[in-house]
């Protein structure tokens, strides 16, 4: 069986959240501030968030690049 990917949108916070992985990790900076990576303790990226969904601008899009820690 592959992998399952958790993906949750909260309409009241407009709060995007997309999981990889359900496992320990926390949220760190990104180089846009509405996006956020989780990651664990040795750096592989569990998932992402993005804070304020309906804000982002319409016909532009949205990207970041999130960066494993691990090799």
């Amino acid at each position: 069986m592959g992998k399952e990917v958790k993906v949750w949108y909260d309409q009241e916070a407009d709060y995007l959240e997309v999981l990889f992985e359900r496992k320990e990790g926390y949220f760190k900076e990104t180089e846009n501030d509405a996006v956020m990576e989780k990651v664990d303790e040795d750096g592989n990226i569990l998932g992402f968030s993005i804070l304020k969904v309906s804000a982002l601008e319409r016909g532009k899009p949205l990207s970041v690049t999130l960066k494993s820690l691990a090799a």
